[in-house]
């Protein structure tokens, strides 16, 4: 077993592939429409889906926002600078809500951006 992808409903599609591809630097894998389910499913990533695990983005038309709740927590990459990884989501109109450094009860570094839904994205500098 493995895990293929974790899916995030989102209000605006365009949006959020924006946001994973042009601040994230991930990659439209694949986009298809369900007009007789009236959503439309997205999958973004850094590799494709046989070679690794991916997002899965859910847009519900006619349904702009949803309440995130609070079982949901993040969603985790892995980055080579967390410092250097903030400055680049920042410079690129993204969010950070927590800028990189020492995590409060260890030495791994870590940040966290956030998506245009609201959703977390955790930044770990390799090295922890």
């Amino acid at each position: 077993m493995r895990i293929l992808h974790t899916m995030l409903r989102v209000g605006n599609l365009d949006r959020s592939i924006a946001f994973y591809s042009e601040v994230l630097g991930m990659r439209l894998l694949r986009r298809d429409d369900y007009p007789d389910g009236k959503f439309t499913l997205a999958f973004v990533g850094y590799q494709d889906e046989k070679d690794g695990a991916v997002l899965e983005l859910t847009h519900n038309w006619g349904v702009d926002s949803y309440e995130l709740g609070n079982g949901f927590g993040h969603v985790a990459l892995e980055v080579d600078d967390a410092y250097q990884a903030c400055e680049l989501v920042k410079a690129r109109g993204g969010k950070v809500s927590r800028e990189a450094g020492p995590m409060l009860h260890g030495t791994t570094v870590i940040a966290f951006v956030e998506d245009p839904d609201g959703y977390k994205i955790e930044f770990i500098q390799k090295g922890r």
